[in-house]
């Protein structure tokens, strides 16, 4: 920390546009960063204005990235997706707007497809003990419980 407590606050500002560019991030993560400098409550507060007035940082953009990537790449649901905009003090109406992003009907193919390639990589010959594994794989991503146990069901009178 010793390093960036001797910088600038134009360096600061610089660096932090960077941060902000190569990757959406919201004002938790700006915050926690700027932290790390030796920077007073009001310089925090006037680079994070800075950020805000140069489209740098904006939470509704970053609420729509994150709902849609973390859908796409890992397979999240949107109890997931919630949860994990929560932790990043989003507010419910940034929330819904980013689960807007996800169409309906990919949804329910991801859920889909999901649920079937899971079902079949749960080697477990007891049945109780693979539907538990299912069950806790899917909800531990988010996905709604009524969904899952729906799919469980489907999923057993077809094996």
């Amino acid at each position: 920390m010793s390093s960036q407590s001797s910088t600038s606050l134009p360096q600061i500002v610089q660096k932090m546009e960077y941060y902000c560019s190569y990757q959406e991030r919201c004002h938790l993560e700006v915050m926690q960063k700027l932290y790390g400098f030796a920077l007073t409550q009001h310089e925090r507060d006037e680079v994070v204005v800075h950020l805000i007035q140069h489209n740098f940082l904006n939470e509704e953009r970053f609420a729509k990235t994150f709902a849609l990537s973390k859908f796409h790449q890992k397979k999240w649901g949107k109890i997931r997706i919630t949860n994990e905009l929560k932790q990043r003090q989003m507010s419910t109406f940034l929330i819904t707007k980013g689960l807007q992003e996800i169409p309906n009907h990919e949804y329910e193919e991801t859920f889909e497809t999901l649920t079937e390639k899971t079902w079949q990589t749960i080697t477990e010959k007891n049945a109780l003990k693979k539907r538990k594994k299912f069950c806790d794989t899917l909800l531990r991503k988010g996905w709604e419980s009524e969904l899952v146990y729906e799919a469980v069901k489907k999923l057993e009178k077809n094996s």
